[in-house]
């Protein structure tokens, strides 16, 4: 029984954490068990998700599973964009160069502000009275 090799990698982005497996295929991508344009429905989503394909010129070459879970759908599509790149060096180091030029392999360190306690959000205070 011979095993198709498969390339698998995590990206994260915000709360949102993202698994993909990459499998040589015809192009076909599936978010949780749906079809990936109804996942994320709108282009912009869909093509920052598929940025790292879009570069290296890849996208015909793999059958995509990816299971995300956590934050909203743009942290979602961030963290697909991460964990694609991995993937894609995890299937050929010579692609680092062009995925790091174009910020693909960076995780964005950017998170929500924690709450601060004595005011009712992270930077808002409460109402000042004089009287």
């Amino acid at each position: 029984m011979s095993k198709t090799p498969s390339h698998m990698a995590t990206g994260r982005r915000k709360e949102a954490v993202a698994r993909v497996k990459l499998v040589a295929g015809s192009g076909k991508i599936e978010v949780n068990g749906r079809e990936f344009e109804t996942y994320f429905p709108t282009l912009s989503l869909q093509n920052l998700a598929l940025a790292p394909l879009v570069s290296t010129e890849t996208s015909k070459k793999f059958d995509i599973i990816i299971n995300t879970n956590g934050g909203g759908p743009n942290g979602q599509a961030g963290a697909v964009r991460h964990a694609l790149s991995r993937a894609l060096l995890d299937f050929d180091a010579t692609l680092r160069p062009q995925l790091k030029k174009a910020g693909f392999l960076t995780r964005d360190p950017r998170m929500k502000e924690r709450k601060k306690s004595g005011q009712p959000g992270a930077r808002r205070r409460f109402q000042f009275s004089k009287r």
